[in-house]
Formats: C-alpha cells, sequence, structure tokens
C-alpha cells in the first residue's frame, strides 16, 4: 500500500497540475475590448476623425498585429448622429493598451499620418471628449467574431445594448444569464452575428454589460428580435425566478460601420 501511495502522489500532483494549467489556458483566451467614444461638434471634426482614423490609426493597429479594427457612426435620425463616432479594438490584456500606446509613440508612419490630430492646437480640436470604455469577453464568447454580412455598410445596423445592474451582484446574475442560461447560445442560434459579449471592468455606468448584434438593415433587426421575444427559450428564461430584476436600464445604441472599418 505504501508504495501504491508513494506512486500514486505525485501522479494526481501531476495530473492536477496539468488540469490547472489548461484551466489557465483556457481562461487566457478571453479576450478584452476598448470602445472609445468620440464627442464631436462639428462636421470638420467628423472628417478630422476619419482621415485620422482610416490613415493613421487603423494603419498602426494593422502593423501591430490587430486586425479587425470598428469604426462606427450612429444611424441617421438618432439622437447621437453626428454628435459620435465609436472605435472598437480588440486586446490581449488589460495592458495591452499601454503596450499600443507606446509602440504608437515610436511609430514614424502613424506620427506622419496622424499629425494633425496628434498636433491639434488648442482652439482647433480634433473632438470635444472621449470616453474609453474596457471590457473583458463573455466565457461562452471570449473571441470576438466578424459577421456574416453582404449588404451596403450604409444600411447595416449594429445594435450596442448595456444592460445596468442595480448592484454587482444583480449584475453578475445577468451575465450568468448570459452564460450559463443560454442567451448568447440563443443569439447565436437566431443568427444575430453578435461581433462580443463583454464584462464591463472600466465605463461610466458600471455595474454593466454590453454586447452588440448586426444586421443587414433596419428590417432585418426587427425580424430577428421579433423571433427573440417569441421563442420558447426566452419564455423559459424571463420566468426564471433566479434572474429577476437584475437590469435596472438597457440602452441601445443603433449604429453602422464606416467603409474603412474592419468589422
Amino acid at each position: 500500500m505504501k508504495n501504491y501511495r508513494s506512486v500514486l502522489k505525485p501522479f494526481m500532483f501531476s495530473l492536477l497540475f496539468v488540469l490547472g494549467a489548461v484551466a489557465l489556458a483556457q481562461a487566457a483566451k478571453r479576450e478584452f475590448y476598448e470602445i472609445k467614444i468620440y464627442t464631436i461638434s462639428s462636421a470638420a471634426q467628423e472628417q478630422g476623425l476619419d482621415a485620422y482614423l482610416k490613415d493613421a490609426y487603423l494603419p498602426a493597429m494593422h502593423r501591430q498585429g490587430i486586425k479587425t479594427v470598428g469604426v462606427f457612426k450612429p444611424r441617421p435620425g438618432t439622437d447621437d448622429a453626428g454628435k459620435k463616432v465609436y472605435v472598437f479594438t480588440p486586446l490581449k490584456s488589460q495592458s495591452h493598451i499601454l503596450d499600443i500606446t507606446k509602440k504608437l509613440a515610436a511609430d514614424a508612419a502613424y506620427q506622419s499620418a496622424g499629425t494633425a490630430y496628434i498636433n491639434a492646437r488648442f482652439d482647433n480640436k480634433p473632438y470635444d471628449r472621449f470616453e474609453s470604455i474596457v471590457l473583458h469577453a463573455f466565457s461562452e464568447a471570449p473571441q470576438m467574431m466578424l459577421p456574416n454580412l453582404s449588404g451596403p455598410k450604409k444600411d447595416r445596423v449594429y445594435e450596442l445594448r448595456s444592460y445596468e445592474g442595480p448592484t454587482e451582484k444583480y449584475y453578475l446574475n445577468k451575465v450568468k444569464m448570459f452564460n450559463e442560461g443560454g442567451e448568447v447560445k440563443l443569439f447565436k442560434r437566431l443568427n444575430f452575428n453578435a461581433v462580443f459579449y463583454g464584462e464591463v471592468i472600466t465605463g461610466s455606468h458600471m455595474p454593466n454589460l454590453m454586447y452588440m448584434t448586426t444586421f443587414e438593415n433596419q428590417a432585418d433587426r426587427d425580424a430577428h428580435w421579433k423571433a427573440f421575444t417569441e421563442s420558447p427559450e426566452w419564455a423559459v428564461l424571463k420566468a426564471d425566478e433566479q434572474y429577476k430584476n437584475n437590469t435596472s436600464k438597457n440602452t441601445q445604441y443603433f449604429l453602422y460601420p464606416t467603409e474603412y472599418s474592419d468589422i
């Protein structure tokens, strides 16, 4: 028995070590994201931002190995039309933002192409303010996804949603509803073409989660949401007592991708 235990003990230790390493590796696959929201107040600022993002920022991100950067604007007719520009950048980690900043400072091509933005005068600002939101991908959607859409970009509806929870506990319950409760799986089954689902870890409306779904046009969007609200899975989820009252505010932003956006 003694010899059996002496053999078994290192084997079990090795097994636990391997399982722990696998678990860590799986956890590390969950991406981080930054959503930078620029507020603008003139057509000149919008044109300047477009030039900077198209000719300087996106090419620099591509040189850094970040191939899919999204740039979005509010759809015509919405309250924020002409007032906001959204930039979505996938990250490897929270600290990746600092690495990006350092590399931009040393990127001569970026500095040259982005000089109007980088060296703008105090009385000719390229934007009014910007907000930076950092998110951690859901366990059920650890990597961002490119939408499978074929229509003109100007017609597309990219719906960015923010679900705020009354407290941290309720917010985490909503995250659980998406992951373990099956809400992400339902979106996938109904082909909502989601770009990402993420837990907000820094932002101005915490505690909250955010996600983005995409559609060919408004009619396509409405048809998908009708299918969602009428699905048997949603009927079960919304009636489940464990998920009651986990959202205090649901904010929707209707966007479209710029022609130079990677997403």
